[in-house]
């Protein structure tokens, strides 16, 4: 296991795990592994958030435009530079790129148009997006302040494996005895929040059938409802409480939710309310 500097996301993901994050992490890095593995990684805001990796890594997502961003940035990053260089936040080109149809894109384009869709849509929706701006807050684009974001992401990705599979197909090809899984699917109720079809309501059960079998350890991130207790009952369940901010007015305060973490080991999470990022 190696010492590696923290990372931040470069846009943001709907549930992205930045209330938690801290809690997951220490689980995670207190954990030896010779592979850490993600098969619903997103923008990566647990894989980025570790300081510690052991010396394979592998993150997957089922979305190509995720797998995508992540390969550009690790492997053509001075041209993926230059086609951002001129982007501008305004609400005709949200809407021109929304209706860009990305299967008519180069790579290059195509995670110029995602990362440009994450970062001015508010919330870091991904299915159903919205222009986000505010009246308060500099524009959402701004390549002055998001360069040195992507250099160390693209420092970050060096030696990390990037695939676009099923996780039924990513786990069993990454399992073995020294592998950590983390896993953070949609939540239950939320199956769509990330496109149509990547994942189904009967997927947990597969989920859940399929850790049962694996040689390696997982831990498994989920909101806390009496049908995720009933499909994972079989595991180790620990329950964890956060605070979001239901609107941008902090004047209307936080909401608790109560999450649950899963794992086939028991793990060692000292249960405080995480407090709302701004």
């Amino acid at each position: 296991m190696m010492n590696v500097p923290p990372t931040s996301p470069v846009a943001p993901w709907l549930g992205g795990k930045r209330n938690l994050a801290k809690r997951i992490c220490a689980i995670i890095d207190a954990t030896p592994c010779t592979t850490y593995a993600e098969p619903f990684v997103g923008m990566g805001g647990i894989f980025l958030r570790r300081a510690v990796r052991p010396r394979a890594e592998v993150i997957n997502d089922a979305g190509r435009d995720v797998a995508n961003l992540f390969r550009i940035l690790q492997r053509h990053y001075p041209q993926f530079l230059e086609v951002l260089r001129f982007q501008l936040t305004t609400r005709a080109e949200f809407y021109r790129l929304i209706d860009t149809n990305p299967d008519t894109l180069t790579d290059l384009e195509r995670a110029a148009r995602f990362l440009y869709l994450q970062r001015t849509a508010f919330g870091g929706k991904v299915s159903g997006r919205n222009f986000g701006v505010s009246k308060d807050r500099p524009a959402r684009f701004n390549l002055t302040t998001l360069e040195p974001m992507l250099e160390d992401l693209h420092s970050r990705l060096a030696g990390v494996v990037i695939e676009c599979l099923d996780f039924g197909a990513f786990i069993t090809r990454y399992d073995g005895a020294g592998t950590l899984f983390y896993l953070d699917p949609p939540y239950w109720g939320c199956e769509d929040d990330y496109g149509k079809q990547l994942f189904q309501r009967t997927d947990f059960r597969r989920l859940a059938d399929q850790l049962a079998t694996i040689d390696g350890k997982f831990i498994l991130s989920l909101n806390d409802t009496p049908e995720v207790r009933h499909i994972f009952g079989g595991f180790n369940l620990t329950e964890v409480r956060t605070r979001y901010t239901i609107s941008s007015n902090a004047k209307d305060g936080a909401r608790e939710r109560g999450e649950l973490l899963i794992s086939n080991w028991a793990v060692d999470c000292q249960d405080e309310v995480a407090r709302p990022e701004s």
